[in-house]
């Protein structure tokens, strides 16, 4: 009867432990596949949010291009900044020559003059005497001019004496020419000597301008006085106006004549002007220590005044690089990416890559690649903050 209890109870056990073993493996499978999707579902996530996908419909919508990636050349450029400016021969500081009075103005500042054109005019009781002057010494120069041809005449038919004939030639000589001095004065004050020789007197006399161009400065007012060596106005003519930049000494080696220069104006910094280089000083400046470049502006825009600030880069070599439109990068942090592209089966799938900027021209960047890729690789070549805002939205969209 025992004997019977205790199989009994060892068959009892038996079962409940062979139950137990089955239900555990049982669990354990279980598990093993719910961690094996969880772990595949988190791998298709990452996928998925690594890519943007843009049906045909959407890509053709968007006029997306896509194309792979050639070597161009690219040029490097050496960042100058400077101002406008004008030749020296295209300004001009007018003054008065003798001292005097301003009794009229007939220009403002910004008004366009052409040349010899009257600015101003001068009054003073000096420029009467300097006429007076030149009339006195004209009269007189007359009579010794007279008296010399008598004395010559006696001295040639032997009844002059030779002293009487050379002292009537030196003072004729003498007069003649304090009538021309007197004369070239009154000529730079814009008086004709022939018409003070009959006798006309200027009350006034006018200021001309030496070039045409713009009144950049009027220094005076009606009735001041000024003295000769005063600058009254100040002209300066446009047509010429030419970037002056300034290029640092490390750089200087790199720049020549005929190289082109892209720049704005801080007026209008949207406008980018091309210029090319005809003039670089053989001198440094200091404080900064770097060398004037001359360069004459090709396309002109808006109403360009020396002086304008400028900030500009000289082209100065060309290297070949794998470039890309610079509408194709995007700017995430301080790294860079364009989008792999790839032809799906009624889409396209584009996938971020990460790239190193280089030089760039125009509107091409040159890319280097932190990876190798396959020379037959295709690229999105536009719309890249677009497909980067999809990309940003997918990944929300698969956190939340």
């Amino acid at each position: 009867m025992k004997k019977l209890l205790y199989i009994g109870v060892f068959t009892l056990f038996t079962s409940l432990v062979s139950c137990g073993s089955k239900d555990a493996n049982t669990h354990d499978s279980h598990e093993d596949h719910d961690a094996s999707e969880s772990h595949h579902d988190e791998h298709g996530e990452h996928e998925e949010e690594n890519a943007v996908h843009l049906k045909t419909s959407q890509f053709e919508a968007l006029n997306m291009k896509v194309d792979t990636l050639s070597l161009r050349s690219m040029a490097g450029y050496v960042e100058a900044n400077g101002a406008l400016d004008v030749p020296p021969q295209n300004e001009a500081a007018i003054t008065t020559i003798v001292g005097a009075n301003i009794s009229a103005i007939k220009v403002i500042e910004g008004d366009k003059v052409e040349k010899n054109q009257v600015v101003a005019y001068l009054s003073h009781p000096n420029i009467i005497k300097m006429q007076t002057d030149y009339l006195n010494a004209f009269s007189n120069s007359n009579y010794l001019q007279k008296n010399y041809e008598r004395q010559k005449t006696l001295y040639d038919s032997g009844v002059g004496s030779g002293a009487n004939f050379q002292k009537s030639e030196a003072e004729y000589q003498a007069s003649k020419a304090l009538v021309n001095g007197l004369g070239a004065q009154l000529q730079l004050l814009h008086l004709n000597p022939k018409s003070i020789q009959n006798g006309t007197i200027y009350q006034q006399v006018a200021l001309r301008t030496p070039i045409e161009g713009y009144v950049q400065k009027v220094n005076v007012k009606t009735g001041q006085y000024v003295a000769p060596e005063t600058e009254v106005f100040e002209i300066v003519n446009t047509h010429h106006v030419h970037a002056d930049l300034m290029v640092f000494e490390k750089d200087v080696h790199l720049v020549k004549i005929g190289q082109h220069v892209r720049f704005t104006v801080q007026s209008f910094p949207e406008d980018e002007l091309i210029a090319e280089i005809y003039s670089v000083s053989q001198s440094f400046e200091e404080n900064p220590k770097a060398v004037h470049v001359h360069a004459e502006i090709k396309n002109e825009k808006g109403h360009l005044i020396p002086g304008m600030y400028i900030k500009g880069k000289i082209q100065v070599k060309a290297s070949a690089s794998l470039a890309i439109p610079e509408q194709a990068i995007y700017k995430e942090g301080d790294r860079f990416y364009v989008f792999k592209a790839k032809a799906e089966p009624e889409a396209w799938q584009f996938e971020p890559v990460e790239v190193i900027l280089g030089a760039k021209d125009g509107e091409w960047q040159a890319v280097t690649f932190l990876e190798t890729l396959d020379k037959a690789t295709q690229f999105a070549l536009n719309n890249a903050y677009y497909l980067s805002a999809e990309l940003k939205k997918a990944s929300a969209g698969h956190h939340h």
